[in-house]
C-alpha cells in the first residue's frame, strides 16, 4: 500500500485506491451499506467496488485492459484512472491486442497527444510491448494470469489484513515477466489479482457478496 514502493521496473509501484487509516475496517456509507473503506471516497469508487472490483475477469481482452490500466496507474490515483477509461479503451481500439500490438511510432506520438489518457511514453510503449507479449504466448493469457489463483481463504477484517506482494502475486509476475511482460512487479500483479478475482479482498464486514467457492 505504500505509494513510495517501486516495482520491477522501477516505476512507483500501486496504491491501492484511496486508502484510509491502515488499521481501518468496512465503513458504513450513506446509503446504510458497509463497505471497504476506499469504496466512499468518490462516486466512481462506489461504482467501482461495488460492481467490478473482485469480480472475476477470464476475458483474454478484459484481462489485458486490467494489465494495462494498473500499470498505468503507478505512482498515481487509481481514480485517475477510473475517469480516463473511456479515453483508454478509446486510445487502445478497445484494447484488442492484435490491434495494439501493431502500433508503430507514430501510434505512440498520437497517444502522447492524447490528453484523455495518462501521456507517459514508457507506459504507452509497455502497452504496446505486452500486447505483442500476449500474442506470443503458448496458452491464452486467461490461462497464464489465473495459473496463480492461490487456495480462497477467510476474507480480511481490516485494511491491516491485506498483503502488499504475498507468494503467488511474486510467481505471477515472475511468469509473466518470462513471457515477455513488461511494467509489472509483485505489487502491479497483486493489484491486478484483486481487480480480478483472483482473491477476495473486500473486507469481511462489506455487502459486496463473497464470490461461491469451486
Amino acid at each position: 500500500m505504500s505509494a513510495t514502493a517501486v516495482n520491477e521496473d522501477g516505476a512507483p509501484a500501486p496504491a491501492r485506491p484511496a486508502v484510509p487509516a491502515t488499521g481501518a475496517g468496512a465503513v458504513v456509507g450513506a446509503d446504510g451499506r458497509a463497505r471497504c473503506p476506499w469504496g466512499l471516497s468518490a462516486p466512481e469508487y462506489v461504482e467501482y467496488h461495488d460492481q467490478e472490483w473482485g469480480r472475476p475477469v477470464r476475458d483474454p481482452v478484459g484481462l489485458f485492459e486490467r494489465v494495462t490500466l494498473e500499470a498505468f496507474q503507478s505512482g498515481l490515483s487509481w481514480l485517475t484512472i477510473l475517469r480516463k477509461r473511456p479515453a483508454f479503451r478509446a486510445a487502445f481500439a478497445g484494447f484488442d491486442p492484435a490491434v495494439v500490438a501493431a502500433f508503430g511510432p507514430a501510434d505512440v506520438d498520437r497517444l502522447l497527444g492524447d490528453a484523455g489518457i495518462v501521456r507517459n511514453r514508457r507506459k504507452i510503449e509497455a502497452t504496446i510491448v505486452n500486447a505483442r507479449a500476449m500474442l506470443a504466448l503458448d496458452r491464452p493469457l486467461t490461462d497464464v494470469i489465473w495459473a496463480h489463483q492461490p487456495a480462497p481463504g477467510p476474507r480480511p477484517v481490516t485494511l491491516a489484513d491485506v498483503p502488499a506482494t504475498p507468494p503467488a502475486s511474486v510467481a505471477l509476475a515472475k511468469s509473466l515477466r518470462a513471457a515477455g511482460f513488461v511494467f509489472i512487479g509483485p505489487t502491479t500483479a497483486y493489484a491486478l489479482m484483486q481487480a480480478c478475482g483472483l482473491v477476495d479482498d473486500h473486507l469481511a464486514d462489506c455487502w459486496v457478496p463473497a464470490l461461491p467457492v469451486g
